[in-house]
C-alpha cells in the first residue's frame, strides 16, 4: 500500500535496475506518461524534446497515429506464431520491401534488437566458412567500434567500460583505425596487413559514422577501399546499419553513398519507427547458398521465440510508407541543413573542440578538463542541465550530440541549439 502512494518515479527505483545506470545514489528518473510528436510529458505534465529519439529508434514521432492504427488492426488479426515452419504476410511483405531497398542482398533473416541482428551476421560469416569446409574465424574491425552488448557483438567492438568486466571471455579481433579524414592510409595500411593470410572471415563496420563510439565520422571514398580490399580476399562484409539505417546520414542507408556493398546488412532501431523491438540480418545470395546442402549439420541454428513477430513486422511496414513519402525525405533534407548550419556556427564557440554533422546527426566534441571517455562528468552536468529547460539529451562521454525524430519542428530545433549555446556559456 505505501507504493501506490509514492509517484512513478520512486515506484521505478524500488524495483527497477536501469541499463547504462550507476546503481549507488539512483536518483529517480523522469517517469515519461505520453508522447506526441517529437515531444514527451511526464507524470507532472512537463513537456521534453526527444532530441535523441529515444536512443535513436523513433523516426517519425511519437504516439504517431498512422503506426498506431496499423498497429491496432495486427493485433485483432494475429499477434505471433512461431516461425519455424510457419509464415505470416507481414514477415514475407516486409522481407521484399526491404530487398527492394537492398537490390544487392536476398535474404532476410529476422531477430530481436540491434546487438542479436550482429550476432546473426557474426554467426552466419563463421558458419558460411564452417559450411564450405574453409574455417575462418578471424574479424577484422575498428577501433573505437560498438556494435552491441551480447557477447559476440561485444568482442567486435572496442575494448572499453562497456566490455571490461568480460574482456577474458571474448574472442580475438583484429582492430584497425578508422579511416578519419587525413589519415586514410594508416587505416588501408592496417588492413592490407591484416588480410595477408587469407584467414578472415569477416569485416564488421558502422558506416560513415561510429555511433556510441562518439559519433566519429569518416568518408565513404574511405570505406569503399577497405570493403575493396575485402572483396578482393573474398571476406565477408558486415555493415552495421542498426544506428545509420532508414534515413539518418540522408539516404535510405548509409552503405548508399558506396560504390562497394556489404555482404550482410544489419538493421534495427529505426526499422519500426521507434514502435516495438525488431532486428534484421540481410545477406546476399552467396552467404544463403553455403547453407544449401542436405547435412542437417549445416543447418543455421539460430532463432528467437519472438522472430518476425507479425506485430513489428506491421510497425516497420508502416514506417517505411512514411519513409517512402516525400514528406518524410524533404523534413530528412532540412534537418540535415539545419545540422549543417548549426554545426558551422558551433564550431566557432569556444567550448567546443570540433562541431561535426552527417544528415540529420549533429555532434559537438566539448572542452573538458577530463579524459575524453564515457565516464566524462559531463554526462552528470547535461542530466542535470536539459531536463530542466525542457530536451532530453544524453551525451556520449564529452560528445554531445542530436539526432531527432524527422518530425521535430524548426522551432523545436531552434530551442534545442539555443539550450545548447546557454549551456556552453555556463561551461566556460
Amino acid at each position: 500500500m505505501s507504493r501506490a502512494k509514492n509517484s512513478l518515479s520512486e515506484r521505478d527505483v524500488i524495483s527497477i535496475w536501469h541499463p547504462f545506470t550507476p546503481q549507488l545514489n539512483v536518483m529517480p528518473p523522469v517517469a515519461i506518461v505520453r508522447g506526441d510528436g517529437a515531444l514527451l510529458f511526464d507524470e507532472e505534465g512537463n513537456s521534453y524534446i526527444d532530441a535523441i529519439a529515444s536512443w535513436w529508434v523513433n523516426l517519425h514521432g511519437h504516439a504517431q497515429p498512422y503506426l498506431a492504427e496499423k498497429i491496432s488492426a495486427q493485433l485483432k488479426n494475429l499477434e505471433h506464431v512461431l516461425f519455424s515452419g510457419y509464415t505470416h504476410e507481414p514477415a514475407v511483405l516486409l522481407a521484399e520491401r526491404l530487398l527492394g531497398h537492398l537490390p544487392y542482398l536476398n535474404k532476410v533473416f529476422y531477430s530481436d534488437d540491434g546487438s542479436t541482428a550482429v550476432e546473426v551476421a557474426l554467426k552466419m560469416a563463421f558458419q558460411y566458412w564452417h559450411n564450405s569446409d574453409r574455417p575462418r574465424i578471424k574479424v577484422v574491425a575498428f577501433e573505437n567500434g560498438y556494435h552491441g552488448d551480447t557477447f559476440g557483438s561485444m568482442s567486435v567492438g572496442a575494448r572499453n567500460v562497456f566490455s571490461q568486466a568480460f574482456d577474458k571471455m571474448l574472442f580475438e579481433v583484429i582492430h584497425i583505425p578508422v579511416p578519419l579524414k587525413g589519415c586514410e592510409e594508416k587505416s588501408f595500411l592496417a588492413m592490407d596487413n591484416a588480410l595477408q593470410k587469407d584467414d578472415v572471415a569477416a569485416f564488421i563496420f558502422e558506416p560513415l559514422i561510429q555511433g556510441a563510439g562518439g559519433m566519429v565520422m569518416y568518408e565513404a571514398k574511405a570505406l569503399d577501399v577497405l570493403i575493396g580490399k575485402c572483396k578482393s580476399k573474398n571476406v565477408i562484409a558486415i555493415a552495421d546499419e542498426v544506428m545509420t539505417g532508414f534515413g539518418r546520414t540522408g539516404k535510405m542507408f548509409a552503405t548508399d553513398y558506396c560504390v562497394n556493398k556489404a555482404d550482410i546488412v544489419c538493421l534495427s532501431k529505426g526499422l519500426t519507427g521507434g514502435f516495438l523491438p525488431m532486428g534484421t540480418t540481410v545477406c546476399t545470395e552467396k552467404i544463403h547458398t553455403a547453407f544449401l546442402t542436405f547435412d542437417k549439420t549445416k543447418t543455421f541454428f539460430h532463432g528467437h521465440s519472438y522472430t518476425a513477430n507479425p506485430i513489428a513486422c506491421t510497425a516497420a511496414l508502416a514506417s517505411l510508407d512514411l519513409l517512402e513519402k516525400n514528406e518524410c525525405w524533404n523534413a530528412i533534407e532540412n534537418i540535415s541543413s539545419s545540422m549543417k548550419n548549426a554545426c558551422e556556427k558551433f564550431s566557432k564557440n569556444k567550448s567546443v573542440n570540433e562541431a561535426r554533422s552527417f544528415g540529420t546527426i549533429l555532434a559537438l566534441e566539448i572542452k573538458t578538463p577530463e579524459a575524453t571517455e564515457y565516464l566524462n562528468p559531463l554526462a552528470d552536468r547535461v542530466h542535470e542541465f536539459f531536463p530542466k529547460h525542457g530536451i532530453i539529451l544524453r551525451p556520449l562521454g564529452n560528445i554531445l550530440y542530436i539526432l531527432p525524430p524527422y518530425c521535430i519542428t524548426n522551432d523545436q530545433l531552434e530551442k534545442v541549439f539555443t539550450t545548447i549555446e546557454t549551456f556552453l556559456s555556463n561551461q566556460n
